[in-house]
Protein backbone atom coordinates (compact mmCIF):
# COMPACT_ATOMS: atom_id res chain seq x y z
CA UNK A 1 0.00 0.00 0.00
CA UNK A 2 1.24 3.50 -0.83
CA UNK A 3 -0.02 6.79 0.61
CA UNK A 4 1.17 9.98 -1.08
CA UNK A 5 2.58 12.58 1.36
CA UNK A 6 0.34 15.62 1.52
CA UNK A 7 1.83 18.07 0.93
CA UNK A 8 5.33 17.31 -0.38
CA UNK A 9 7.90 19.32 1.58
CA UNK A 10 9.36 22.04 -0.65
CA UNK A 11 10.31 25.01 1.53
CA UNK A 12 12.98 25.30 4.19
CA UNK A 13 10.47 26.92 6.54
CA UNK A 14 8.41 23.71 6.43
CA UNK A 15 11.24 21.79 8.11
CA UNK A 16 11.19 22.26 11.89
CA UNK A 17 14.42 22.23 13.90
CA UNK A 18 14.58 23.10 17.60
CA UNK A 19 18.05 24.69 17.29
CA UNK A 20 17.88 27.01 14.30
CA UNK A 21 17.08 27.00 10.58
CA UNK A 22 18.61 25.22 7.62
CA UNK A 23 20.99 27.08 5.33
CA UNK A 24 19.42 27.66 1.91
CA UNK A 25 22.85 27.46 0.23
CA UNK A 26 23.59 23.95 1.51
CA UNK A 27 24.31 21.44 -1.27
CA UNK A 28 21.62 18.99 -0.13
CA UNK A 29 19.00 21.74 -0.16
CA UNK A 30 19.98 22.77 -3.68
CA UNK A 31 20.11 19.14 -4.88
CA UNK A 32 16.60 18.58 -3.53
CA UNK A 33 15.38 21.54 -5.58
CA UNK A 34 16.80 20.00 -8.78
CA UNK A 35 14.82 16.73 -8.51
CA UNK A 36 11.16 16.70 -9.72
CA UNK A 37 9.85 14.64 -6.81
CA UNK A 38 6.16 15.08 -7.63
CA UNK A 39 6.62 14.04 -11.26
CA UNK A 40 8.51 10.89 -10.28
CA UNK A 41 6.06 10.03 -7.51
CA UNK A 42 3.21 9.66 -10.03
CA UNK A 43 5.05 6.72 -11.64
CA UNK A 44 6.40 5.39 -8.34
CA UNK A 45 2.89 5.05 -6.85
CA UNK A 46 1.89 2.71 -9.71
CA UNK A 47 4.07 0.00 -8.15
CA UNK A 48 1.56 -0.24 -5.28
CA UNK A 49 -1.89 -0.77 -6.87
CA UNK A 50 -3.30 -2.44 -3.75
CA UNK A 51 -4.74 -0.38 -0.91
CA UNK A 52 -4.04 -3.08 1.64
CA UNK A 53 -0.98 -4.25 3.48
CA UNK A 54 1.88 -2.41 5.11
CA UNK A 55 2.33 1.19 4.05
CA UNK A 56 5.38 1.75 1.83
CA UNK A 57 7.95 4.46 2.39
CA UNK A 58 7.42 7.67 0.35
CA UNK A 59 9.16 8.16 -2.96
CA UNK A 60 11.34 10.96 -1.68
CA UNK A 61 12.61 8.82 1.19
CA UNK A 62 13.30 5.77 -1.01
CA UNK A 63 14.99 7.61 -3.89
CA UNK A 64 16.69 10.13 -1.61
CA UNK A 65 18.22 7.37 0.54
CA UNK A 66 19.91 5.60 -2.38
CA UNK A 67 21.10 8.93 -3.79
CA UNK A 68 22.65 9.77 -0.41
CA UNK A 69 24.35 6.38 -0.30
CA UNK A 70 25.92 6.77 -3.75
CA UNK A 71 26.89 10.41 -3.16
CA UNK A 72 28.64 9.74 0.15
CA UNK A 73 29.95 6.29 -0.81
CA UNK A 74 28.79 4.75 2.46
CA UNK A 75 27.43 1.31 3.26
CA UNK A 76 23.75 0.70 3.97
CA UNK A 77 24.37 0.93 7.71
CA UNK A 78 26.53 4.03 7.30
CA UNK A 79 23.81 5.68 5.22
CA UNK A 80 21.24 5.17 7.98
CA UNK A 81 23.66 6.62 10.55
CA UNK A 82 24.43 9.63 8.33
CA UNK A 83 20.72 10.40 7.87
CA UNK A 84 20.14 10.00 11.60
CA UNK A 85 22.87 12.53 12.44
CA UNK A 86 22.43 15.15 9.68
CA UNK A 87 19.35 17.43 9.50
CA UNK A 88 20.13 18.36 5.88
CA UNK A 89 19.91 14.71 4.87
CA UNK A 90 16.61 14.41 6.72
CA UNK A 91 15.31 17.39 4.75
CA UNK A 92 16.58 15.78 1.55
CA UNK A 93 14.54 12.60 2.14
CA UNK A 94 11.40 14.64 2.89
CA UNK A 95 11.05 14.52 6.67
CA UNK A 96 8.92 17.30 8.17
CA UNK A 97 11.09 17.88 11.23
CA UNK A 98 14.34 16.86 12.88
CA UNK A 99 14.25 13.48 14.62
CA UNK A 100 16.88 11.48 16.48
CA UNK A 101 15.58 8.00 15.61
CA UNK A 102 16.44 6.53 12.20
CA UNK A 103 13.61 6.92 9.63
CA UNK A 104 14.32 3.49 8.09
CA UNK A 105 16.53 0.47 8.74
CA UNK A 106 19.56 -0.56 6.71
CA UNK A 107 17.76 -3.57 5.17
CA UNK A 108 15.22 -1.16 3.60
CA UNK A 109 17.87 0.15 1.22
CA UNK A 110 17.96 -3.22 -0.52
CA UNK A 111 14.21 -2.96 -1.15
CA UNK A 112 14.59 0.65 -2.33
CA UNK A 113 17.14 -0.39 -4.96
CA UNK A 114 14.83 -3.12 -6.27
CA UNK A 115 12.02 -0.61 -6.80
CA UNK A 116 14.11 1.47 -9.23
CA UNK A 117 15.34 -0.53 -12.21
CA UNK A 118 17.83 0.86 -14.71
CA UNK A 119 15.08 1.86 -17.14
CA UNK A 120 13.22 3.93 -14.53
CA UNK A 121 16.40 5.52 -13.18
CA UNK A 122 17.49 6.51 -16.67
CA UNK A 123 14.14 8.22 -17.16
CA UNK A 124 14.67 10.04 -13.85
CA UNK A 125 18.15 11.04 -15.03
CA UNK A 126 16.69 12.59 -18.17
CA UNK A 127 14.10 14.47 -16.09
CA UNK A 128 16.90 15.89 -13.94
CA UNK A 129 18.77 16.93 -17.09
CA UNK A 130 15.70 18.72 -18.41
CA UNK A 131 14.53 16.09 -20.92
CA UNK A 132 10.84 15.20 -20.72
CA UNK A 133 9.70 11.92 -22.27
CA UNK A 134 7.26 9.15 -21.27
CA UNK A 135 8.61 6.68 -18.69
CA UNK A 136 7.61 3.65 -20.76
CA UNK A 137 10.00 4.70 -23.53
CA UNK A 138 12.74 2.06 -23.98
CA UNK A 139 15.85 3.76 -22.64
CA UNK A 140 18.29 1.05 -21.59
CA UNK A 141 18.50 -2.08 -23.73
CA UNK A 142 19.50 -4.77 -21.26
CA UNK A 143 19.29 -7.64 -23.74
CA UNK A 144 22.66 -9.05 -24.62
CA UNK A 145 21.53 -10.75 -27.80
CA UNK A 146 21.71 -7.80 -30.19
CA UNK A 147 24.60 -5.96 -28.49
CA UNK A 148 23.27 -2.60 -29.53
CA UNK A 149 22.23 -3.51 -33.08
CA UNK A 150 19.13 -1.55 -34.12
CA UNK A 151 18.52 -3.47 -37.33
CA UNK A 152 15.17 -4.76 -36.02
CA UNK A 153 13.83 -1.31 -35.14
CA UNK A 154 11.14 0.32 -37.17
CA UNK A 155 13.35 2.91 -38.85
CA UNK A 156 12.17 2.70 -42.44
CA UNK A 157 11.32 6.41 -42.42
CA UNK A 158 14.70 7.33 -40.94
CA UNK A 159 16.67 9.35 -43.51
CA UNK A 160 19.85 7.61 -42.36
CA UNK A 161 18.61 4.11 -43.13
CA UNK A 162 18.54 2.39 -46.48
CA UNK A 163 15.41 3.21 -48.46
CA UNK A 164 14.48 6.08 -46.12
CA UNK A 165 13.45 9.52 -47.36
CA UNK A 166 14.39 12.72 -45.54
CA UNK A 167 11.47 14.61 -44.02
CA UNK A 168 10.33 17.79 -45.69
CA UNK A 169 12.04 20.87 -44.32
CA UNK A 170 14.38 19.22 -41.78
CA UNK A 171 15.59 21.23 -38.84
CA UNK A 172 19.17 22.35 -38.71
CA UNK A 173 21.48 20.06 -36.75
CA UNK A 174 22.61 21.49 -33.43
CA UNK A 175 24.89 20.47 -30.60
CA UNK A 176 27.66 17.95 -30.14
CA UNK A 177 27.21 14.32 -29.08
CA UNK A 178 30.19 12.79 -27.26
CA UNK A 179 30.27 8.98 -27.16
CA UNK A 180 32.40 6.43 -25.36
CA UNK A 181 32.09 3.27 -23.26
CA UNK A 182 33.57 2.12 -19.98
CA UNK A 183 33.52 -0.95 -17.76
CA UNK A 184 32.00 -0.83 -14.28
CA UNK A 185 33.90 -3.58 -12.41
CA UNK A 186 31.90 -5.82 -10.08
CA UNK A 187 32.99 -6.59 -6.55
CA UNK A 188 34.33 -10.11 -7.14
CA UNK A 189 37.55 -11.92 -6.39
CA UNK A 190 39.97 -12.10 -9.30
CA UNK A 191 38.95 -15.39 -10.96
CA UNK A 192 41.29 -18.26 -11.74
CA UNK A 193 40.26 -21.66 -13.07
CA UNK A 194 41.58 -23.58 -10.06
CA UNK A 195 39.97 -21.29 -7.46
CA UNK A 196 36.62 -21.36 -9.27
CA UNK A 197 36.62 -25.16 -9.40
CA UNK A 198 37.62 -25.37 -5.74
CA UNK A 199 34.77 -23.03 -4.78
CA UNK A 200 32.37 -25.09 -6.87
CA UNK A 201 33.53 -28.28 -5.13
CA UNK A 202 32.97 -26.73 -1.69
CA UNK A 203 29.45 -25.68 -2.68
CA UNK A 204 28.68 -29.15 -3.99
CA UNK A 205 29.77 -30.64 -0.67
CA UNK A 206 27.32 -28.32 1.13
CA UNK A 207 24.55 -29.46 -1.22
CA UNK A 208 25.39 -33.11 -0.47
CA UNK A 209 25.20 -32.37 3.27
CA UNK A 210 21.76 -30.77 2.83
CA UNK A 211 20.44 -33.70 0.79
CA UNK A 212 21.78 -36.19 3.33
CA UNK A 213 20.43 -34.34 6.39
CA UNK A 214 16.96 -36.05 6.36
CA UNK A 215 18.69 -39.45 6.25
CA UNK A 216 21.27 -38.74 8.93
CA UNK A 217 21.73 -41.85 11.11
CA UNK A 218 19.75 -43.99 8.66
CA UNK A 219 22.03 -44.13 5.65
CA UNK A 220 25.79 -43.61 5.32
CA UNK A 221 26.88 -40.36 3.74
CA UNK A 222 28.51 -40.77 0.30
CA UNK A 223 32.28 -40.36 0.25
CA UNK A 224 33.40 -37.09 -1.33
CA UNK A 225 37.13 -37.11 -0.44
CA UNK A 226 36.81 -33.47 0.64
CA UNK A 227 39.93 -33.56 2.80
CA UNK A 228 42.08 -34.87 -0.06
CA UNK A 229 40.58 -32.31 -2.44
CA UNK A 230 41.23 -29.46 0.00
CA UNK A 231 44.80 -30.62 0.54
CA UNK A 232 45.40 -30.81 -3.22
CA UNK A 233 44.10 -27.26 -3.70
CA UNK A 234 46.17 -25.78 -0.87
CA UNK A 235 49.35 -27.46 -2.11
CA UNK A 236 48.83 -25.68 -5.43
CA UNK A 237 47.64 -22.32 -4.03
CA UNK A 238 50.63 -21.97 -1.67
CA UNK A 239 53.19 -22.27 -4.46
CA UNK A 240 54.95 -18.98 -5.23
CA UNK A 241 55.66 -19.92 -8.83
CA UNK A 242 53.46 -22.09 -11.00
CA UNK A 243 54.06 -23.45 -14.47
CA UNK A 244 51.53 -24.26 -17.16
CA UNK A 245 51.99 -27.96 -16.47
CA UNK A 246 51.23 -27.53 -12.74
CA UNK A 247 48.15 -25.45 -13.49
CA UNK A 248 46.73 -28.07 -15.86
CA UNK A 249 47.43 -30.80 -13.32
CA UNK A 250 45.59 -28.85 -10.58
CA UNK A 251 42.65 -28.16 -12.90
CA UNK A 252 42.43 -31.84 -13.82
CA UNK A 253 42.26 -32.84 -10.15
CA UNK A 254 39.57 -30.32 -9.29
CA UNK A 255 37.56 -31.31 -12.36
CA UNK A 256 37.57 -34.92 -11.23
CA UNK A 257 36.37 -33.98 -7.73
CA UNK A 258 33.60 -31.76 -9.12
CA UNK A 259 32.51 -34.49 -11.54
CA UNK A 260 32.31 -37.01 -8.70
CA UNK A 261 30.23 -34.66 -6.52
CA UNK A 262 27.85 -33.87 -9.39
CA UNK A 263 27.29 -37.58 -9.94
CA UNK A 264 26.58 -38.12 -6.22
CA UNK A 265 24.03 -35.27 -6.18
CA UNK A 266 22.26 -36.62 -9.25
CA UNK A 267 22.00 -40.06 -7.63
CA UNK A 268 20.71 -38.64 -4.34
CA UNK A 269 18.08 -36.48 -6.06
CA UNK A 270 16.86 -39.43 -8.11
CA UNK A 271 16.64 -41.73 -5.08
CA UNK A 272 15.01 -39.13 -2.81
CA UNK A 273 12.63 -36.89 -4.84
CA UNK A 274 10.66 -36.04 -1.67
CA UNK A 275 13.48 -33.84 -0.35
CA UNK A 276 14.10 -31.16 -3.03
CA UNK A 277 16.75 -28.49 -2.74
CA UNK A 278 15.84 -24.91 -1.82
CA UNK A 279 15.59 -22.50 -4.74
CA UNK A 280 18.89 -20.78 -3.87
CA UNK A 281 20.85 -24.03 -4.05
CA UNK A 282 19.04 -25.10 -7.23
CA UNK A 283 20.32 -21.97 -8.97
CA UNK A 284 23.79 -22.51 -7.53
CA UNK A 285 23.79 -26.14 -8.75
CA UNK A 286 22.79 -25.07 -12.28
CA UNK A 287 25.58 -22.47 -12.26
CA UNK A 288 28.13 -25.09 -11.15
CA UNK A 289 27.01 -27.51 -13.86
CA UNK A 290 27.50 -24.82 -16.49
CA UNK A 291 30.87 -23.86 -14.98
CA UNK A 292 32.01 -27.49 -15.05
CA UNK A 293 31.03 -27.86 -18.71
CA UNK A 294 32.94 -24.67 -19.63
CA UNK A 295 36.07 -25.61 -17.66
CA UNK A 296 36.08 -29.13 -19.10
CA UNK A 297 35.78 -27.83 -22.65
CA UNK A 298 38.59 -25.28 -22.12
CA UNK A 299 40.79 -27.95 -20.52
CA UNK A 300 40.31 -30.38 -23.39
CA UNK A 301 40.82 -27.74 -26.10
CA UNK A 302 43.72 -26.10 -24.19
CA UNK A 303 42.04 -22.73 -24.50
CA UNK A 304 41.23 -19.88 -22.11
CA UNK A 305 38.30 -18.40 -24.02
CA UNK A 306 34.69 -19.54 -24.24
CA UNK A 307 31.40 -17.70 -24.89
CA UNK A 308 29.51 -16.47 -21.79
CA UNK A 309 32.32 -17.54 -19.51
CA UNK A 310 31.39 -17.70 -15.81
CA UNK A 311 33.92 -15.95 -13.57
CA UNK A 312 31.97 -15.85 -10.29
CA UNK A 313 29.56 -18.27 -8.64
CA UNK A 314 27.95 -15.53 -6.55
CA UNK A 315 27.45 -13.31 -9.61
CA UNK A 316 27.17 -15.64 -12.62
CA UNK A 317 26.02 -12.78 -14.86
CA UNK A 318 29.45 -11.09 -14.68
CA UNK A 319 31.62 -11.52 -17.77
CA UNK A 320 35.25 -10.67 -18.56
CA UNK A 321 35.54 -7.41 -20.51
CA UNK A 322 38.75 -7.22 -22.55
CA UNK A 323 40.04 -3.66 -22.93
CA UNK A 324 42.77 -2.15 -25.03
CA UNK A 325 44.95 -1.42 -22.00
CA UNK A 326 48.28 -2.65 -20.77
CA UNK A 327 48.45 -5.41 -18.13
CA UNK A 328 47.30 -5.77 -15.39
CA UNK A 329 44.27 -3.69 -16.50
CA UNK A 330 43.83 -5.55 -19.77
CA UNK A 331 40.72 -7.41 -18.54
CA UNK A 332 38.00 -6.19 -16.20
CA UNK A 333 35.02 -8.08 -14.83
CA UNK A 334 31.70 -6.28 -14.84
CA UNK A 335 29.17 -4.53 -17.04
CA UNK A 336 30.07 -2.42 -20.05
CA UNK A 337 28.18 0.87 -20.26
CA UNK A 338 27.89 3.01 -23.38
CA UNK A 339 27.69 6.68 -22.35
CA UNK A 340 26.87 9.88 -24.18
CA UNK A 341 27.52 13.44 -22.96
CA UNK A 342 25.60 16.49 -24.13
CA UNK A 343 26.38 19.93 -22.65
CA UNK A 344 28.23 18.30 -19.76
CA UNK A 345 25.35 15.99 -18.76
CA UNK A 346 25.68 12.20 -19.01
CA UNK A 347 23.15 9.76 -20.45
CA UNK A 348 23.22 5.95 -20.40
CA UNK A 349 22.79 4.56 -23.90
CA UNK A 350 23.24 0.85 -23.21
CA UNK A 351 24.35 -1.54 -20.46
CA UNK A 352 25.64 -4.94 -21.51
CA UNK A 353 27.27 -7.74 -19.53
CA UNK A 354 28.91 -9.11 -22.68
CA UNK A 355 31.96 -7.58 -24.31
CA UNK A 356 30.07 -5.58 -26.91
CA UNK A 357 31.65 -3.30 -29.49
CA UNK A 358 30.72 0.27 -28.60
CA UNK A 359 30.80 1.22 -32.28
CA UNK A 360 27.46 -0.56 -32.76
CA UNK A 361 25.72 1.88 -30.39
CA UNK A 362 26.24 5.01 -32.51
CA UNK A 363 22.97 4.75 -34.44
CA UNK A 364 20.79 4.32 -31.38
CA UNK A 365 22.65 7.15 -29.62
CA UNK A 366 21.97 9.51 -32.52
CA UNK A 367 18.30 8.47 -32.61
CA UNK A 368 17.91 9.07 -28.88
CA UNK A 369 19.57 12.46 -29.23
CA UNK A 370 16.86 13.29 -31.78
CA UNK A 371 14.16 12.04 -29.36
CA UNK A 372 15.56 14.07 -26.47
CA UNK A 373 16.26 17.39 -28.19
CA UNK A 374 14.17 17.31 -31.37
CA UNK A 375 17.12 17.69 -33.77
CA UNK A 376 20.09 15.62 -34.86
CA UNK A 377 23.52 16.57 -33.52
CA UNK A 378 25.83 18.75 -35.52
CA UNK A 379 28.82 16.50 -34.76
CA UNK A 380 29.53 13.16 -33.11
CA UNK A 381 32.77 13.17 -31.12
CA UNK A 382 34.03 9.63 -30.61
CA UNK A 383 37.16 7.51 -30.91
CA UNK A 384 38.28 5.32 -33.80
CA UNK A 385 36.04 2.36 -32.85
CA UNK A 386 32.96 4.32 -33.93
CA UNK A 387 34.39 5.18 -37.35
CA UNK A 388 33.32 2.11 -39.31
CA UNK A 389 31.93 2.36 -42.84
CA UNK A 390 28.34 1.79 -41.75
CA UNK A 391 28.45 4.60 -39.18
CA UNK A 392 30.19 6.94 -41.63
CA UNK A 393 27.45 6.44 -44.21
CA UNK A 394 24.76 6.87 -41.57
CA UNK A 395 26.18 10.17 -40.29
CA UNK A 396 26.78 11.49 -43.80
CA UNK A 397 23.16 10.81 -44.79
CA UNK A 398 21.98 12.90 -41.82
CA UNK A 399 24.46 15.72 -42.31
CA UNK A 400 26.35 14.86 -39.13
CA UNK A 401 30.10 15.34 -38.92
CA UNK A 402 31.87 12.49 -37.16
CA UNK A 403 35.25 13.18 -35.59
CA UNK A 404 38.35 11.90 -37.35
CA UNK A 405 39.90 12.29 -40.80
CA UNK A 406 37.72 11.91 -43.89
CA UNK A 407 38.33 9.01 -46.26
CA UNK A 408 40.09 9.45 -49.61
CA UNK A 409 43.00 11.52 -50.93
CA UNK A 410 43.33 15.04 -49.56
CA UNK A 411 45.11 18.26 -50.40
CA UNK A 412 47.70 19.85 -48.12
CA UNK A 413 45.31 22.60 -47.03
CA UNK A 414 42.65 20.01 -46.29
CA UNK A 415 45.06 17.95 -44.19
CA UNK A 416 46.00 21.02 -42.13
CA UNK A 417 42.36 21.90 -41.47
CA UNK A 418 41.58 18.29 -40.54
CA UNK A 419 44.47 18.16 -38.08
CA UNK A 420 43.27 21.37 -36.48
CA UNK A 421 39.72 20.02 -36.24
CA UNK A 422 41.02 16.70 -34.86
CA UNK A 423 42.89 18.49 -32.06
CA UNK A 424 39.76 20.46 -31.19
CA UNK A 425 37.69 17.26 -31.14
CA UNK A 426 40.25 15.56 -28.89
CA UNK A 427 39.96 18.38 -26.37
CA UNK A 428 36.18 18.03 -26.42
CA UNK A 429 36.36 14.23 -26.05
CA UNK A 430 38.49 14.60 -22.92
CA UNK A 431 35.32 15.55 -21.05
CA UNK A 432 33.91 12.03 -21.23
CA UNK A 433 37.21 10.51 -20.08
CA UNK A 434 37.17 12.94 -17.17
CA UNK A 435 33.60 11.91 -16.39
CA UNK A 436 34.68 8.25 -16.18
CA UNK A 437 37.55 9.22 -13.90
CA UNK A 438 35.24 11.25 -11.68
CA UNK A 439 32.83 8.34 -11.35
CA UNK A 440 35.54 5.79 -10.56
CA UNK A 441 37.63 7.89 -8.17
CA UNK A 442 35.03 9.89 -6.23
CA UNK A 443 31.92 7.72 -6.57
CA UNK A 444 31.12 4.01 -6.79
CA UNK A 445 31.63 3.42 -10.51
CA UNK A 446 35.05 1.88 -9.88
CA UNK A 447 33.53 -1.03 -7.93
CA UNK A 448 29.86 -1.98 -8.05
CA UNK A 449 29.01 -3.45 -4.66
CA UNK A 450 25.54 -4.75 -5.60
CA UNK A 451 25.33 -8.50 -6.26
CA UNK A 452 22.17 -8.96 -8.31
CA UNK A 453 22.18 -8.22 -12.02
CA UNK A 454 19.23 -5.82 -11.88
CA UNK A 455 20.44 -3.89 -8.84
CA UNK A 456 23.96 -3.67 -10.30
CA UNK A 457 22.53 -1.98 -13.39
CA UNK A 458 20.55 0.38 -11.16
CA UNK A 459 23.67 1.30 -9.18
CA UNK A 460 25.55 2.07 -12.42
CA UNK A 461 22.83 4.49 -13.54
CA UNK A 462 22.75 6.04 -10.05
CA UNK A 463 26.41 7.03 -10.37
CA UNK A 464 25.63 9.17 -13.40
CA UNK A 465 22.53 10.67 -11.76
CA UNK A 466 24.71 11.78 -8.85
CA UNK A 467 27.31 13.25 -11.22
CA UNK A 468 24.60 15.13 -13.12
CA UNK A 469 23.29 16.56 -9.83
CA UNK A 470 26.81 17.69 -8.99
CA UNK A 471 26.99 19.28 -12.44
CA UNK A 472 23.81 21.19 -11.59
CA UNK A 473 25.43 22.47 -8.39
CA UNK A 474 28.49 23.70 -10.30
CA UNK A 475 26.27 25.50 -12.81
CA UNK A 476 24.33 27.17 -9.99
CA UNK A 477 27.60 28.25 -8.37
CA UNK A 478 28.82 29.81 -11.64
CA UNK A 479 25.54 31.73 -12.03
CA UNK A 480 25.77 32.94 -8.43
CA UNK A 481 29.38 34.05 -8.96
CA UNK A 482 28.42 35.92 -12.13
CA UNK A 483 25.63 37.79 -10.33
CA UNK A 484 27.95 38.76 -7.48
CA UNK A 485 30.64 39.88 -9.92
CA UNK A 486 28.22 42.01 -11.94
CA UNK A 487 26.84 43.58 -8.76
CA UNK A 488 30.35 44.48 -7.57
CA UNK A 489 31.18 45.85 -11.01
CA UNK A 490 28.04 47.99 -10.92
CA UNK A 491 28.93 49.34 -7.46
CA UNK A 492 32.50 50.22 -8.42
CA UNK A 493 31.92 51.57 -11.95
CA UNK A 494 28.31 52.66 -11.78
CA UNK A 495 27.23 50.56 -14.77
CA UNK A 496 26.99 46.95 -15.77
CA UNK A 497 27.98 47.18 -19.41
Amino acid sequence: MYRKPNPQISLLDDFYMPFGKLDADNRWVKMADQIPWDRIEVEYAKQFPSHEGQEAKPLRMALGAILIKETLGTSDTGTVQAVQENPYLQYFIGLKKWQTEPPFCSSSLSNFRKRFDAKTLNWINELICGVERPPESPIVDKSDSNNGDDSNDDDKNDPGSEGGTPPAGPKKNRGKLILDATCAPADIRYPTDVSLLNEARENLEKIIDKLHKPHKGKKPKPRTYRQQARKAYLSFAKQKKTSRKKIRKAIKKQLSYVKRDLGIIETMQTANPRYPLPEYWKKRLNTIQELYAQQKEMYQSKSHQIPSRIVSLNQPHVRPIVRGKLPPHQTEFGAKAAISIVNGYSFIEQISWDNMSEGTTLKQSVKRYKERFGVYPEAVIADQLYRNSDNLRYCKSLGIRISGPALGRKRIEQEKSEKKQSRADSRIRNSIEGKFGEGKRFYGLGRIMAHLKETSESVIVLQFIVMNLQKHLRVLFVHLFQRVFLRLKFVTTGCVG
